[in-house]
Formats: structure tokens, C-alpha cells, sequence
């Protein structure tokens, strides 16, 4: 569910900003209506109260509500589960075994432990580095 709800407003971002690299549409909406970041915190706080209250006022709703983004949820991870196979079957290399990429999707990530006993990890090294800086000498 967050990750949809990051989506969007990442998404919504990036439609928020792509005007600022177009010379036609930012002389375009210099003469449209001017938002205030002060104002616009201030209303996502007041939002963010008002549905926490709404919360604890009647926790059904909340309930209701989560019901259903778990369902969309998982409409979204089957919706996504076609659209995969559809722009593999268009788009992929007639000499790829799609069916080994399907059954990939279908398992469940490993856990960090089996990750762990792999001989091909690679090793990673920490230390720390001398920066040479400019320092007096103590000697002088």
C-alpha cells in the first residue's frame, strides 16, 4: 500500500517539475494561479489531522478503507503480472525460455541467510582511507 502511495506522489511530482524544462510552459503558467509553499503545508497537515481523527472517531472506516487497498493491492501485483507477460510475449527474444522467467516471478525472493551461503557473493572490504590534507607541521 505505501508503495503506491509513494508512487503517486513521486509520479505527481515529476509532472509537477517537467514544466520547469520547458521554455513554452513556464511562460505559460506564469499567468496561471500561484501556490504558496507555506499554504500548501499547511493544508497536507490539516489532511493528515483530519483523517487520524476521522481514525479514531470511527475506526470501521479505517478498517473498510484498509480492506480495500489490500485488495487493490493485490489487483495492482496481478494487473502488473499480465502486463509483464504481455510486453514479454511482444517484446522479448524468440530464443529466451519465457517459461524460466515466469517461474521466477512466481517464487519468493530468497532470504538474506541463503544469500549469505552463496559462493559467488562477492566479498566486500571496509577500511578507512588517509586523505592527505594541508596541515602544519608541527616540527616548525
Amino acid at each position: 500500500m505505501w508503495f503506491l502511495i509513494k508512487g503517486a506522489f513521486w509520479f505527481s511530482l515529476v509532472l509537477v517539475l517537467l514544466p520547469l524544462f520547458d521554455h513554452d510552459a513556464t511562460t505559460k503558467l506564469e499567468q496561471g494561479p500561484a501556490v504558496e509553499l507555506g499554504d500548501t503545508v499547511s493544508a497536507a497537515s490539516e489532511a493528515i489531522t483530519y483523517l487520524s481523527a476521522m481514525c479514531l472517531q470511527k475506526p470501521d472506516v479505517c478498517e473498510k478503507g484498509a480492506e480495500t487497498f489490500v485488495a487493490l493491492g493485490h489487483r495492482a501485483r496481478e494487473g502488473a503480472r499480465v502486463a509483464y507477460k504481455l510486453l514479454d510475449s511482444q517484446f522479448a527474444d524468440p530464443a529466451e525460455n519465457t517459461a524460466a522467467a515466469e517461474a521466477a516471478l512466481e517464487q519468493p525472493l530468497p532470504a538474506l541467510a541463503d544469500a549469505a551461503d552463496d559462493t559467488e557473493a562477492d566479498n566486500v572490504v571496509t577500511g578507512t582511507i588517509a586523505i592527505p590534507s594541508r596541515r602544519p607541521d608541527p616540527a616548525q
